[in-house]
């Protein structure tokens, strides 16, 4: 979680990271698989606690800081998503 907050640029916001065995975070938002382990999602909140965003790519795949921040500015400035 460390090394992609600073892959960001370092960010200003707190990050959430949910494992097992636990895992109640992930089984309340839908994606704890059943082999046990959580899907790689970002899902942004803002801070009404309103989703804003939700990305859950393929397991193995980096999602795009470029999109992120996109949608990060998008949210921060209140546009409609297109």
């Amino acid at each position: 979680m460390k090394a992609w907050a600073k892959s960001l640029g370092g960010i200003s916001f707190p990050l959430l990271s949910d494992f097992t065995p636990f895992a109640a975070v992930s089984r309340k938002y839908g994606i704890k698989r059943k082999e046990g382990y959580s899907e790689r999602a970002i899902f942004v909140v803002d801070g009404k606690g309103i989703i804003r965003y939700i990305d859950i790519p393929e397991i193995g795949e980096q999602p795009e800081n470029r999109v992120l921040f996109a949608e990060f500015k998008r949210i921060v400035e209140k546009k409609p998503r297109r």
